[in-house]
């Protein structure tokens, strides 16, 4: 078989260039630390490259929404923390004002206290985060959701709706809650009832604690009542009760509910019970009123105006008792928020200790698909390059010679 020299040729020349770009491969995998540049070197791989940066892309991108919900919910409850001890102060405040023996000068004193409080109150609402998003106001997270009018009383503007942030597939968490709910939605009295001295009352009757003590009695008598009951005395402290039409409360017999109230003691009827102190003047009422809500900052105007007015003592303790009991009511809500606040904030760290989790398992499938083992590559390369030095001796060798090479 004869072997012609532009065969020899060309397959030497091909040889070499076929090391010359496995070298060049080789030398490509050893610099960048990758098996992988291009898709050509692996189509499988590379697909599955594809898969897993979309995964760690999507593992990033939750990881930064808990991060961003954890540090606005902690702004959230460090401002609930602060509007604790102002609910607290105003609390306080009401104790001492229900006092018969201040003077004017200190109940003047204590009104402009409690505006100084308000108007904290109103500053802690309108409360941002770090990105300068209000904490209180739903979703209007642009706006001041809180405005105080001349008169001292407070709108809110914002939303209802709580917003949200992608934690995991599927799984929401709420980053923040509306100022509607915590700060204007309060429900009146005990929660279930209002009870209030008549504002026309002579005697020195005062409204104490009042509360439920028989929810089913009283769920089915209030079906009834019309949402409410008025209490009237008599003289030497009788007193019947009539509902929201002015008819006669029935006992279960079917007799009107009546009884003789003496001082510091209760009146009960219908599931419900109302501690009460003072004597009431013949004439006197009280009013029982289901449901109802008043936001804490009317609750702090009306303190202000009953401990600037010329009331009597009964008139400024009824007064005050009931402010405290919204007070309660707004710092159960505050309490209850935080609560929730805390909840979420766990639920967030524990998904963030599973997407670090996660990112190392995936981290190192891709780094198993993607990278080079650098030890076998800086082998491969040795040989390639010895093997390509080789293939170039033999050819300049091959190039070199002639028939006259045999004559000699």
């Amino acid at each position: 078989m004869r072997l012609s020299t532009s065969w020899m040729y060309q397959q030497s020349t091909s040889t070499m260039l076929s090391q010359q770009s496995a070298l060049a491969a080789t030398r490509n995998q050893v610099s960048t630390g990758r098996r992988i540049n291009v898709a050509s070197d692996d189509p499988a791989g590379a697909g599955q490259m594809i898969s897993l940066d979309h995964i760690l892309a999507s593992n990033t991108q939750y990881t930064n929404n808990i991060n961003n919900a954890t540090t606005r919910l902690s702004s959230e409850q460090s401002v609930l923390s602060s509007v604790g001890n102002v609910l607290d102060s105003a609390r306080s405040m009401a104790i001492q004002g229900i006092n018969g023996s201040l003077a004017s000068s200190d109940r003047s004193a204590m009104a402009t206290q409690l505006g100084q409080l308000r108007d904290q109150l109103v500053q802690l609402a309108n409360a941002s985060d770090a990105n300068g998003n209000a904490l209180f106001a739903g979703t209007s997270t642009n706006t001041t959701p809180f405005v105080k009018s001349a008169s001292g009383a407070v709108a809110y503007t914002g939303t209802d709706v709580t917003q949200m942030t992608s934690a995991g597939p599927g799984l929401q968490i709420p980053t923040s809650d509306a100022g509607s709910g915590l700060f204007m939605a309060i429900p009146s009295g005990n929660g279930s009832f209002t009870a209030s001295a008549g504002s026309a009352n002579a005697g020195t009757l005062v409204v104490g604690a009042n509360s439920v003590t028989d929810p089913v009695a009283w769920s089915s008598a209030s079906a009834s009542s019309g949402g409410g009951y008025t209490i009237s005395f008599g003289a030497g402290g009788s007193w019947t009760a009539a509902n929201a039409s002015g008819s006669p409360v029935l006992d279960s017999a079917g007799n009107p509910v009546a009884g003789t109230y003496q001082d510091g003691g209760s009146i009960s009827f219908n599931g419900m019970s109302i501690s009460m102190s003072g004597t009431p003047a013949p004439g006197d009422t009280v009013a029982v009123k289901a449901g109802g809500t008043q936001d804490i900052f009317t609750t702090l105007n009306n303190m202000i105006v009953a401990l600037q007015g010329s009331g009597s003592a009964a008139q400024l303790s009824n007064t005050l008792n009931r402010q405290i009991e919204s007070i309660d009511n707004t710092k159960s809500a505050v309490t209850a928020t935080e609560v929730a606040i805390g909840g979420r904030m766990t639920t967030l760290n524990q998904q963030q200790s599973v997407y670090q989790n996660l990112s190392v398992t995936y981290q190192a499938a891709l780094s198993n698909v993607r990278d080079v083992d650098v030890y076998t590559a800086i082998s491969n390369l040795s040989s390639q390059s010895v093997a390509l030095q080789a293939s170039q001796q033999v050819f300049s060798q091959i190039k070199s010679m002639t028939l006259f090479n045999y004559i000699k």
